[in-house]
């Protein structure tokens, strides 16, 4: 009498707590979308014989065919968030890995396709765009690194005496270690690309390949290691500390010698670097009207010998320093403003 007329709610947790534990073993966690029903036909008076053995095969009894539990599962995370939960189901609850916060939710989805693309990739040094499944990992890590700086800010600004406004935002020490475990170069105090670079080149040593040292030598997971090497050599100078020894002590690479390094560039060496990517752009468009986002790519180099090995592939944006041109107009000599008007310019 207790259970069917005065109190139905315990019926409905036994059916919900039930389809918990069946989710849990079929899928290995409790993060059910809000929209799920347990698999199969609702209010069925009848089921015949051959149904009952497929709904059976694939976990679930046909007692809980429609069984809303997405809904089920978000009213308990209510329940609990008002403080309204019997201590007993709380524990039962937990007990099959219940994520209480929605945010919680979301950094475990995004914990676990950071999990999955590092065991594909071998590092945790997502580009912006990667994905994982569908789920954008790298946009994911650069709001975890993001978290992680404000902690780190924070931490520096109690450590001298200084107020902290708010702590929201901030990365957990507990969530810093769940990615530290994964790889623990997750967030450096540089770019990520050069750690991902770093890392790939050290992969490529270990695997038994020579220190690539020129352009092209080495292209891994779309990483041209040999030009990163050599950018690292003709710009030790500007690396911090901790990086030269990472690259001198670990993958072996010792900075260039004056004599290796290429003359710097000067201001006419750019602006005719730029013109002559102008000329390509008017050469193959037929005029020089180039979108202020335009970016233009150009080999440069010296090509002594008539091939393109000691050229340089770079992407110039054309489009704004076109608008510069145009707007210093006053300030050009005659013979660049006739250069540019051979090519189509407009002044105007």
């Amino acid at each position: 009498m207790n259970l069917r007329i005065l109190n139905p709610e315990h019926a409905h947790w036994r059916r919900g707590i039930e389809a918990a534990a069946i989710y849990q073993q079929l899928h290995g966690d409790l993060k059910v979308p809000f929209t799920y029903r347990v698999p199969g036909r609702e209010d069925q008076a009848v089921r015949a014989e051959r149904d009952e053995q497929a709904q059976a095969a694939e976990g679930w009894p046909a007692t809980l065919a429609g069984y809303p539990l997405g809904q089920w599962i978000a009213g308990n995370r209510r329940f609990y968030a008002r403080g309204d939960m019997d201590a007993d189901r709380v524990e039962q609850l937990e007990k099959l890995g219940m994520v209480w916060s929605h945010f919680d939710v979301a950094w475990e989805e995004g914990l676990a396709a950071a999990r999955g693309w590092a065991a594909e990739a071998g590092h945790l040094l997502a580009p912006l765009d990667a994905t994982h499944q569908g789920y954008r990992v790298g946009i994911w890590l650069k709001n975890a690194r993001a978290a992680a700086r404000k902690a780190t800010e924070i931490a520096q600004r109690r450590a001298e005496g200084l107020p902290v406004e708010s702590a929201a935002g901030a990365l957990s020490d507990e969530r810093r270690e769940q990615l530290e475990e994964i790889d623990p170069s997750w967030c450096p105090a540089w770019p990520v690309a050069w750690q991902r670079a770093l890392h790939l080149v050290r992969l490529h040593l270990d695997a038994g390949g020579e220190l690539p040292t020129s352009p092209g030598d080495v292209v891994h997971q779309g990483k041209d290691l040999g030009r990163w090497v050599r950018t690292v050599r003709y710009g030790w100078d500007q690396l911090t500390t901790v990086q030269q020894w990472l690259c001198e002590q670990v993958l072996g690479i010792e900075p260039a010698t004056e004599d290796e390094k290429p003359p710097r560039r000067t201001q006419a060496d750019k602006w005719a670097t730029n013109y002559a990517a102008a000329r390509q752009f008017y050469e193959r468009e037929g005029h020089l009207r180039v979108p202020r986002k335009w970016v233009e790519r150009i080999l440069v180099g010296d090509g002594t010998d008539g091939s393109s090995e000691d050229q340089e592939a770079r992407e110039l944006r054309l489009g704004a320093w076109i608008s510069n041109q145009r707007s210093r107009a006053a300030t050009l000599t005659p013979e660049r403003m006739e250069q540019l008007s051979a090519i189509g310019m407009r002044w105007a």
